[in-house]
């Protein structure tokens, strides 16, 4: 049996076995994250090292910041990304040169320097406006299409005259009602946040023909039809409509409305009120006194 004990090499031959150090250093060259760190991380370290003593300076940042700078600056205002003017489509003049007061664009400018997003969110901040897409077009044009609002009647309140759409959204201001002789006319606080009911209102009241003056809001809650000679009547919060239709029915039956008649109250479903104008009144009195009665 072969002895376990080492023998002392020969004087003047070198021992084949392996250093404590080398040992450890093989080791470590077969770990795969040591082998990253040297191949990946010491380079990296070296160069942050590297770049961060150069760009202490602070005329060597100035000039790579301005080289970067001149590099983007070449690439963005290239031709092809160069916008040249503005189209708008689907919008009225008057429309469309709010639009452009709304947006002081300098023509020409690059894409880069365009925010879409909030260009959009600016158009449709105008109150003719109901949407808005906004892209840019071959030919460096940017277009912009529009979907105004469209007005459907004329809203008298305390602050004047205005134009509101079909979901009582804010249109434009106007000077005078004749400009809009057309649209029907609503009036009192809140009238617009209800003009879907308005609108019906209307329709149905269209049977009276040029009689209906309009429509008046009462404590935000209810509607009065104002026709002419000075007549009212008085809708009730609930059932509005059908309320509206049974005033017309009696007129068509009875011809209530063409009597003289001031207000036809229909607050009360079960008890309409009719309510004679003040020279039919002095009229009916004149009469009874007449009889003795």
């Amino acid at each position: 049996m072969r002895s376990l004990i080492r023998r002392r090499p020969e004087a003047g031959k070198a021992d084949p076995a392996p250093s404590r150090w080398s040992w450890r250093m093989q080791r470590l060259m077969l770990t795969p994250g040591f082998r990253f760190a040297l191949r990946v991380g010491l380079p990296f370290t070296l160069s942050l090292l590297a770049g961060t003593i150069y760009m202490a300076d602070e005329e060597r940042r100035g000039t790579v910041v301005q080289a970067i700078a001149d590099v983007r600056a070449s690439i963005e205002e290239r031709p092809e990304f160069m916008v040249k003017l503005m189209a708008i489509d689907g919008a009225s003049d008057l429309l469309s040169s709010e639009i452009r007061t709304a947006l002081p664009l300098e023509f020409p400018l690059s894409s880069f320097d365009l925010d879409l997003p909030q260009i959009r969110e600016k158009i449709t901040d105008i109150d003719g406006v109901r949407q808005a897409n906004v892209r840019i077009r071959p030919g460096g044009v940017l277009q912009i299409d529009v979907t105004p609002r469209v007005p459907v009647a004329v809203w008298r309140s305390e602050t004047g005259l205005a134009l509101v759409d079909n979901t009582g959204a804010h249109v434009a201001r106007i000077g005078a009602r004749r400009d809009h002789a057309d649209l029907p006319l609503i009036a009192g606080a809140g009238a617009a946040k209800a003009v879907p009911e308005a609108l019906k209102l209307i329709g149905a009241a269209n049977v009276l023909g040029d009689r209906l003056r309009g429509l008046v809001r009462v404590g935000g809650r209810r509607w009065d039809v104002v026709l002419d000679r000075n007549q009212t009547i008085m809708l009730p919060e609930e059932n509005a409509l059908q309320a509206l239709e049974r005033v017309i029915a009696l007129e068509g039956a009875q011809e209530v409305l063409t009597r003289d008649v001031a207000r036809v109250d229909m607050r009360l479903a079960a008890r309409p009120t009719l309510r004679m104008n003040e020279d039919a009144t002095r009229e009916w009195w004149h009469i009874r006194q007449l009889s003795g009665q």
